[in-house]
């Protein structure tokens, strides 16, 4: 395997041909570049001409980068893509070298099928490919991150919507992925009506053109009065603003927060929520292991999280290579 992986700007490979993959670069530069979702920490600031995505990523990539120019796709004959289970449009990407040398980076990935996703399926991956090095998220990688089944998690939620029904509440959750996902859930409550900010309005049209769903939701307005049965989905980084606290003061609102990060007790406060709720886009630390026993990668690069907990964890329980990417790394040796 004599192709080098870095993490510089954006996760790098460099094929035996010379020939340079990026993905995920906020200024792309090289010979193929990848784009595995369109969540903003993954997105380019600059847009590159051709770029390896989904159809559902490109156009949510230019709804949110309309000021940096059209996003063009393209194909690669050794590049391929399978769904990542992470947001509408996330893909995992598969790059063959020509000495024979198969990659994979997943990007953000979740092997649970829910809402209009389909999961990450690893087995299915590993009868097409045989997989020498995986590049993988670690978002969760340490073992008290588990999470109870999909079903288990979104009761939970839809009971606490309908048993708090005479109050309004205010839900937070990013504006691509994790807000749908509760427009979805909200949608099976007895709860009667659904507001959503201009933003994630936008990116709802998207998706639900290109999914065949409808989120049932209304724009919020500077003049919307919420009352009981009323619910409105805010972008998670909003909770602390005083606007926030203005409309919760006003109207008695609950405010609740959902993520991974919610199986902390800490999470509930540090957030100022009323109500936690774990619900998650990646894997949690169980669905990373079994990734990697499935698909029985020769090397392991780690990234996001802890990255180096998991690694460690690979080396020491399954005699695994693996090492987490560290920024700017030049060369193997760096590892």
């Amino acid at each position: 395997m004599s192709g080098a992986v870095s993490l510089r700007d954006g996760v790098r490979i460099e094929l035996s041909t010379g020939e340079t993959f990026v993905a995920d670069a906020t200024e792309p530069a090289a010979d193929i570049v990848g784009l595995s979702h369109a969540h903003g920490d993954h997105l380019y600031t600059r847009a590159p001409e051709a770029v390896v995505c989904s159809d559902v990523t490109a156009r949510l990539a230019n709804a949110r980068r309309e000021d940096e120019g059209p996003l063009t796709r393209t194909t690669h004959p050794r590049v391929d893509q399978v769904p990542a289970g992470h947001v509408p449009g996330s893909r995992a990407t598969i790059v063959d070298d020509p000495d024979g040398t198969t990659y994979l980076y997943t990007g953000d990935f979740s092997p649970r099928s829910r809402f209009v996703l389909d999961g990450f399926d690893a087995a299915a991956v590993a009868d097409e490919y045989d997989v020498d090095v995986l590049i993988t998220e670690t978002t969760y990688g340490e073992p008290k991150y588990v999470f109870d089944d999909q079903d288990v998690l979104e009761a939970r939620i839809v009971d606490w919507l309908d048993e708090t029904h005479e109050t309004p509440v205010l839900l937070f959750g990013y504006t691509l992925g994790r807000a749908q996902e509760l427009e979805l859930l909200v949608g099976r409550s007895d709860r009667e009506r659904l507001f959503v900010t201009d933003a994630t309005a936008r990116l709802n049209a998207i998706i639900e053109d290109a999914c065949d769903v409808d989120f049932g939701a209304e724009r919020y307005e500077e003049a919307t009065t919420l009352g009981a049965g009323d619910a409105l989905l805010l972008p998670a980084q909003t909770n602390r603003l005083s606007f926030v606290d203005s409309i919760a003061e006003s109207t008695g609102a609950l405010k609740a927060g959902f993520s991974g990060w919610a199986i902390e007790e800490s999470f509930k406060y540090r957030g100022s929520y009323d109500e936690t709720f774990v619900l998650s886009d990646h894997s949690d630390f169980s669905e990373l292991v079994d990734t990697v026993e499935t698909l029985e990668p020769e090397r392991v690069y780690t990234q996001h999280g802890f990255a180096d907990a998991f690694a460690t964890h690979l080396e020491t329980e399954f005699d695994l290579t693996a090492r987490s990417l560290k920024n700017n790394q030049t060369a193997l040796s760096d590892f």
